[in-house]
């Protein structure tokens, strides 16, 4: 499947003129990020997944959009971003964090279009608030690393996006490279 910007962006499509929007073959238009993976799913899964799989896929869409969103991105009442909830303890971040202990993606098996919901608002955290430590919960440090050092968020993104992202979680509590560091200089 093949994504490209648009031209111009002021012929943008969405009925609010924002992003995400999406206008495919015979000029489908489907805005806001779940709505367009919930889209791409259906569209382009050419390996047949199972009925449980596909579930998941748009539980975690819908969990990512419902819940996670007010979770990373805190709002005043005129819809602007001022901080991010992850700075505090989170039970349902914690439960996030316990089951990819267990597995290291959503769907267990492979990376899907539900790890695209998910760590997309994940991901842009540390890009908006440089600085925040998600270290209390190493086993989403992981994942983010595994999702942000993939070819495709590359591609999407730009090196330079990725690079500060992956230095950004490796100086985390998460990152191996920071403990053995500390263990190397601890014998000495």
């Amino acid at each position: 499947l093949e994504i490209k910007m648009a031209d111009n962006l002021g012929e943008n499509p969405h009925p609010f003129k924002q992003i995400p929007c999406l206008v495919d073959d015979d000029d489908v238009v489907v805005f806001e990020s779940g709505a367009i993976l919930v889209y791409l799913l259906n569209k382009a899964s050419s390996k047949k997944l199972s009925e449980s799989q596909k579930a998941s896929i748009l539980s975690w869409i819908s969990w990512a959009n419902a819940s996670l969103d007010p979770i990373c991105f805190l709002e005043t009442p005129d819809g602007k971003v001022y901080d991010t909830g992850l700075k505090k303890p989170n039970r349902r971040i914690d439960t996030l964090d316990s089951l990819l202990g267990e597995q290291d993606y959503l769907v267990p098996g492979e990376f899907t279009i539900a790890d695209v919901a998910v760590a997309a608002y994940l991901l842009y955290v540390p890009q908006f608030f440089p600085g925040v430590d998600l270290s209390r919960w190493p086993n989403i440090v992981r994942y983010m690393k595994d999702c942000a050092s993939r070819d495709a968020y590359k591609d999407a993104f730009g090196e330079r996006v990725q690079g500060i992202l992956i230095e950004s979680l490796n100086n985390m509590n998460g990152g191996d490279e920071k403990e053995e560091k500390k263990k190397l200089f601890g014998m000495f």
